[in-house]
This record gives structure tokens, sequence and C-alpha cells, in this order.
């Protein structure tokens, strides 16, 4: 499940103290913080902060994204408007750059240091929360701890709002997108795959059949639903969930199912007794 590089369950906004210049121990604004698990919004004490039009919000997504590292002008340019900026980006740059100083206000500050700008004093809180649960869950797994794997999972899940930095259009924040949707999947995947492991398979057969209909080329999401049907009784429903697929990449791809996929499929014909359902594992 993990992806991240933090390895505790909070995050330092959590744990942090306030220093008398109203900044946090970790070096964040007092009460200041940012989400990016969704429409991107900035948070002083509780109430959201305008952050102006989209464009000036492009360049704080692109900005927090650094993790506090410097991104050269012509980074920040590429990032937002990419290869055909308007006339006067230089301006438009300038213009952003005061108006997010202004919108975060005291703690945060964005500035130039000669190669590049750098925001520091606030950050995707959101995406480090994630990361700590993601690596938690995953500590958990690899100690056979399943049940407080897909717990962590589930918390990691809850903080997404919509789609990472939904609504914004820059080249750099698209390609982000597509990453955090990939990891987002994967998550749910390990999550899935746990609770079918505790015998939960009846429970989540109707959650894999709408993965299964969203993304219908991922093969991962057909093996657990396959796997989930035979695990409820329901081999011969495995069966047309795989054939279905097969139709389907045949369609798509010109190409047949994987290695996992086909090995799945063998062991149903076969009535593997490892595919038989199995009782619920015991809450203790």
């Amino acid at each position: 499940m993990g992806e991240g590089t933090t390895g505790t369950g909070t995050t330092g906004a959590e744990t942090a103290g306030t220093g008398a210049d109203g900044t946090g121990a970790d070096g964040t604004a007092r009460g200041l913080r940012c989400e990016l698990l969704g429409p991107l919004r900035a948070l002083r004490d509780g109430v959201e902060i305008p952050l102006g039009p989209p464009k000036q919000r492009a360049v704080l997504a692109v900005l927090l994204l650094q993790e506090g590292r410097s991104i050269s002008y012509d980074g920040l340019v590429e990032a937002v408007w990419g290869g055909a900026p308007p006339v006067h980006v230089r301006n438009l740059v300038q213009k952003y750059v005061s108006g997010l100083r202004r919108a975060l206000g005291d703690g945060a500050e964005l500035a130039w240091t000669g190669s590049g700008y750098r925001l520091t004093g606030v950050r995707a809180d959101d995406l480090l929360r994630r990361r700590a649960l993601v690596d938690e869950a995953r500590a958990a797994r690899d100690a056979g701890d399943l049940r407080r794997a897909g717990e962590l999972a589930r918390r990691a899940e809850a903080l997404w709002r919509g789609e990472f930095a939904e609504g914004l259009q820059a080249p750099y924040l698209a390609a982000e997108r597509l990453r955090w949707a990939e990891k987002r999947l994967t998550v749910l995947e390990a999550r899935l795959a746990g609770e079918i492991e505790l015998g939960r398979s009846f429970e989540y057969v109707h959650e894999l059949v709408r993965l299964v209909a969203a993304h219908p080329l991922r093969e991962r999401l057909v093996e657990l639903l396959m796997l989930a049907l035979c695990r409820a009784g329901r081999p011969a429903d495995a069966l047309t969930a795989y054939e279905a697929a097969r139709r389907r990449l045949a369609e798509a791809m010109g190409a047949d199912p994987g290695p996992a996929l086909r090995s799945l499929h063998a062991r149903i014909l076969r009535q593997d007794p490892a595919l038989l359902p199995t009782p619920p594992v015991a809450v203790g």
C-alpha cells in the first residue's frame, strides 16, 4: 500500500506547537492549511480563504507540490501554461504571486530565491496525512494485521473530496491528476484484497462490480471481483466476469488477459479448494 516516505501516524501539522512568530514548530503558518485531494482550498483556522482566479490557484497548486523546493520561472510557466504561454505571461506570474502573498497572509512565505519561486510556511496537509496513513497501512499489512490495514486505508480514502486539484487546468496538474488517480486505485485494490482475505467477499462484490464498470480494462479489479465471487460461492459468475473482461481487452487492445487473471481463471475451472467460500475472520 505504501507510496511515500513518512512513516508516522500523524503529520507535523497535528503534532507541532506554535512559536511566538505565529508559525508552528514545523515552520507552517499557525492555523493555515492547504488541501489538494479534491478542489484546491486553503483554510485559516477552519475558514476557507479566497484564492483568486483559476490560473492563480493553479500557480499555488504547482508551488505546493514542490514541498518547499524552489521552481524556476521557466519551470513554473511550463507547469501552468505549457509550451504556448500568453504574450504577457511574465506580468501574469508577478500578478498571481502577489495575489497569493496577499491571500495566504502572514506565516506563509512565497519568495524569489534568485533561481526560482519557493513557497514555505504552508503545505498540502491532506497529501502528507494520506501518505502517513498509507505507510501505516502497508506496515500493518506486512505485519499480518489486515483489519488495521483496512481501517487505515479507509481513513486515507476518506481524505479525498473529488479529483486531485479538481477543476484546475494546467499541464503539470493534469499529469499529477493521472498519477494520483493511479495511486488512489492501487491503495483501494490493496484494501479490497485484504477485505476478501478476511472473509468479507459478499460485502464487497457490489463495490467491485461498480469499480470494474468504471475501469473496465483494469485487470487487478477484475481479478478481485472474480475472487470475491468465488469466495461468495458464485464461481459461475466469476467465469462470466472473466469472459467479459477477455472480450473487452481483445476489442480495446487486441490483447489477452495477463498471467494473473489467466491463472485465477484456470484455478476456478479446476475447482481449486483454496477458492471455496471462507467464514469471516472473527473480531477479537
